[in-house]
């Protein structure tokens, strides 16, 4: 199974640590964030990565050596020379995707213990392009699904802004926070037309109205986004 870890970011809400090492690289218990990820998605039977960098890109490509890819392919997808964001990042290593099964997306400053097999396995299970993992708890930005599950909007719960993909009843959805970690069908990223940076949650709207993305409920599992300092100290605490 394949798999792509976002691990180009500037990482710059835990300065002053990026300044000198990528987010990627960042300890949580004298091991960076990158092999947490990389050891939960191969104890789920990844077994085949591609990493994206970027910032202190060869501090990421280094350590990897240095580890020797923990035994598995991993590949490099390198944005050195322009950040391409989320959509623009997995478009790019689209190449890496060429078996036509679904492969899983992992945020690096994601810690977990959503059941990764699971979640692949709900998405085999339904004809969804996309698989959104999210839980129902407080955050500023939220995915808008129906009963059904399916993707209908996105909104800013600080500004009010939305974007509708699927007009529904607002009574009928669910606002969910989308946790960084997704499964998507490779068939979805030949509709993408973007090029360049740009997000994959744009993407997602632009093309739910013609594609099923659907909602993974990962109920009470634990999930800490540890890309703020105060987040990343409660965790190794």
């Amino acid at each position: 199974m394949k798999a792509m870890i976002f691990a180009a970011g500037l990482g710059s809400r835990l300065k002053p640590l990026t300044d000198t090492i990528p987010k990627a690289l960042v300890p949580i218990n004298e091991k960076p964030l990158l092999e947490h990820v990389i050891i939960k998605l191969k104890n789920a039977g990844f077994d085949e990565i591609i990493v994206n960098v970027h910032h202190f890109a060869d501090q990421i490509i280094d350590f990897l050596q240095s580890q020797h890819n923990f035994g598995i392919r991993i590949e490099i997808s390198d944005e050195r020379e322009m950040l391409l964001e989320t959509g623009g990042g997995i478009k790019k290593a689209e190449w890496f995707f060429n078996n036509e099964q679904p492969f899983l997306v992992h945020n690096v400053d994601i810690v977990s213990n959503i059941d990764l097999k699971a979640l692949y396995q709900y998405h085999l299970n339904t004809q969804a392009m996309a698989t959104l993992a999210c839980k129902k708890r407080a955050s500023s930005r939220y995915f808008l699904f129906d009963k059904q599950q399916r993707l209908c909007g996105w909104e800013n719960n600080q500004t009010g802004e939305q974007k509708i993909a699927i007009p529904v009843s607002s009574d009928e959805l669910r606002c969910m926070a989308f946790s960084g970690i997704h499964v998507i069908r490779p068939e979805l990223l030949r509709q993408i037309r973007q090029t360049g940076a740009f997000s994959i949650v744009d993407t997602y709207l632009q093309l739910a109205s013609t594609n099923l993305i659907n909602c993974y409920d990962i109920g009470d599992a634990d999930i800490v986004d540890v890309g703020k300092p105060e987040q990343l100290k409660s965790i190794t605490n």
